[in-house]
C-alpha cells in the first residue's frame, strides 16, 4: 500500500436526535450529529412516524387545506 494517500480514520462517535449513540470509526470526524438512524426510522422499527422536519408536514397541510375543505363541501351536498 502506498503511503500518504489514504484518509485518517477517526474513532467516531454518531448520535441521533433520539439519543441514541453508537462508537464505530469514520473518516468524516469524531463527532457525527443524524437526524434519523436505525433505531428510530421506520422501515426498521415497523412502526409509523412522521419525522416532521422543519415543519414541512404542517406547511404542506395548510397549503393544501382550502382543497381538503372543497372536497367535503362538493361531496355533502
Amino acid at each position: 500500500m502506498k503511503d500518504g494517500i489514504h484518509p485518517k480514520a477517526y474513532q467516531a462517535t454518531i448520535r441521533c436526535s433520539c439519543g441514541y449513540e453508537v462508537q464505530t470509526r469514520s473518516t468524516r470526524g469524531e463527532h457525527i450529529e443524524v437526524d434519523i438512524c436505525s433505531n428510530c426510522h421506520p422501515f426498521y422499527t415497523g412502526k409509523q412516524r412522521f419525522v416532521d422536519t422543519a415543519g414541512r408536514i404542517d406547511r404542506f397541510r395548510r397549503k393544501y387545506a382550502q382543497f381538503q375543505n372543497a372536497g367535503k363541501t362538493e361531496s355533502g351536498a
